[in-house]
């Protein structure tokens, strides 16, 4: 796979695609609950040129997982935070492995 290749992927999965409608029946939700998670600033939807709400794949993962944790009866502020907070994880972890991949090159002389 090129660089171009995979830069499409990335598109796709960014590109804002999906109406406030579509989004909450692809997620067999309610807008009101996809407005909701846009009012905790766990995500913000784009806007089209008449100003209405446009989704991306990344997004709607996201409004999936708060989905989960609200189903299993987290407030969905709280659930907001808890998806923050395990993304901030997880890019600690990424670099993490990155430096010690780094050092562990700089180690062996490469």
């Amino acid at each position: 796979m090129t660089a171009a290749d995979d830069s499409y992927g990335r598109l796709d999965d960014d590109f804002p695609a999906y109406t406030m409608g579509r989004a909450a029946d692809m997620l067999g939700t309610t807008q009101s609950f996809l407005r909701a998670v846009g009012e905790a600033r766990l995500i913000t939807p784009l806007r089209s040129e008449g100003g209405h709400r446009r989704y991306s794949r990344y997004q709607l993962r996201i409004a999936a997982r708060a989905r989960e944790l609200v189903d299993q009866g987290t407030p969905i502020e709280a659930a907001c935070r808890i998806i923050i907070l395990e993304d901030q994880l997880e890019e600690a972890q990424r670099i993490n492995a990155e430096h010690r991949h780094a050092a562990s090159q700089h180690e062996v002389g490469i």
